[in-house]
């Protein structure tokens, strides 16, 4: 359980910022434990050896003591220091290293871990760099340069002198590398959170205009039923408000079910004719002729069906409640190449597209729906001369799209 566990921790950490200065406090603790484990084994050598056996020792576990504390407060923090315990940490491997030479025997500042202060001043570049002020690490950088050049004193010359500048160097090196390796990981997380953000609030447009689009039919259907109507309009209503009725609940569990049982993203397809039929029927008060002759035979996927159907619905909606029309025609027609066009008119009041600013069942239910299935729309109105839709299933022209990208937008 607890091996899982520490699995879980590592290797299953969330990929955001927090995670990430998670993350970032285990390579703290690994790197600064890691060092103590290297300087362990000579700490009775260096003592032994010492000419300051006692300042050694003092120095070794103020060492250790700022490793096995560094490591613990970063695992506790669960992310790097702070700019006040992290300018500490620069200042202590400093001070070590200028005092080595008073506690370290002539001849002993390279090659063994016994004079152990350049390999901890080189954890300390490579895990404080995750400090965010870049003044700070700079000068902690250098600090610790100007240090170790103390550090070396007379030993700077002669045969060491290649070997103290390649440490320097690596100095530098290990700097710059881990710096761009804290920051632009943190960048990542960062575009990461952002990212994560955006498609949640995406994804939470994307549902309000589902909900929009899902309910706006039942929502007009309703307000119709509380106006006087006569005996056949109030039938109709009531057989469209079951059909809304079903859409709410399948929307509300979750799923997008269509009419004849077939669920979005099926190979289920629709006849249409039969279609528009059934929903023109639900209209009988509204003198609707449907001449659907000329598109016999003609099928739709379940998902474009299902949103040529709301948009149908909507548009005759809106004839039953704003368009006061004597009359309309819904015409079916088929070509050739099997490309198809259906087009609603009314003879209503119409409207001026210009200075009308199209509702939800135009703007989301028509125009919205049909596009993202692939449907091209164009409506067509003027005052006093009613209103003309046509649903077709090939692009329209760029001066008809431009124009209902107009109407689309005025909202």
């Amino acid at each position: 359980m607890g091996s899982r566990k520490l699995r879980w921790r590592v290797a299953e950490l969330p990929t955001t910022r927090a995670g990430v200065e998670r993350a970032f406090s285990y390579f703290i603790a690994g790197v600064r434990l890691g060092t103590l484990a290297q300087m362990i084994p000579a700490v009775h050598t260096g003592v032994t050896t010492s000419p300051h056996g006692v300042a050694y020792l003092a120095c070794w576990i103020a060492a250790a003591v700022a490793s096995v504390t560094v490591s613990v407060v970063t695992l506790v923090r669960r992310r790097p220091l702070g700019a006040t315990a992290s300018a500490a940490d620069f200042a202590l491997a400093c001070l070590l290293l200028a005092l080595a030479p008073l506690v370290l025997e002539s001849g002993a500042r390279f090659g063994t871990w016994v004079a152990y202060q350049p390999g901890y001043a080189l954890s300390i570049i490579i895990t404080a760099s995750g400090v965010r002020s870049l003044t700070l690490w700079a000068g902690g950088l250098l600090g610790i340069v100007i240090s170790y050049l103390v550090y070396l004193g007379a030993s700077a010359g002669g045969s060491m002198t290649s070997t103290a500048v390649g440490n320097i160097l690596t100095y530098v090196v290990y700097a710059l590398v881990t710096r761009m390796f804290f920051g632009y990981t943190r960048r990542i997380a960062h575009d990461a959170d952002t990212s994560r953000a955006r498609a949640a609030e995406l994804a939470r447009r994307e549902e309000e205009r589902r909900a929009q689009v899902m309910m706006h039919n039942g929502v007009a259907v309703m307000r119709l039923l509380t106006e006087p109507s006569t005996e056949a309009a109030r039938s109709g209503l009531i057989d469209l408000a079951e059909v809304e009725l079903q859409r709410m609940r399948s929307y509300l569990r979750g799923g997008t079910q269509h009419d004849g049982g077939a669920a979005a993203g099926s190979d289920h397809h629709v006849t249409l004719p039969a279609m528009i039929a059934r929903v023109c029927d639900r209209f009988a008060d509204l003198n609707v002729d449907a001449l659907l002759d000329l598109g016999a035979g003609l099928s739709l996927p379940a998902a474009q069906a299902a949103a040529l159907e709301r948009a149908l619905e909507s548009l005759l909606l809106n004839v039953r409640g704003h368009a006061r029309a004597d009359g309309v025609v819904v015409h079916l027609d088929q070509d050739a190449d099997g490309s198809w066009t259906l087009t609603v008119r009314d003879d209503g009041v119409g409207f001026d597209p210009a200075a009308t600013t199209s509702g939800i069942g135009l703007r989301e239910v028509v125009v919205g729906e049909l596009r993202r299935h692939g449907l091209a729309v164009e409506i067509e109105s003027a005052v006093g001369e009613g209103t003309t839709v046509t649903i077709s299933s090939r692009p329209a022209t760029a001066a008809v799209g431009a124009d209902r990208d107009a109407l689309a937008d005025a909202a």
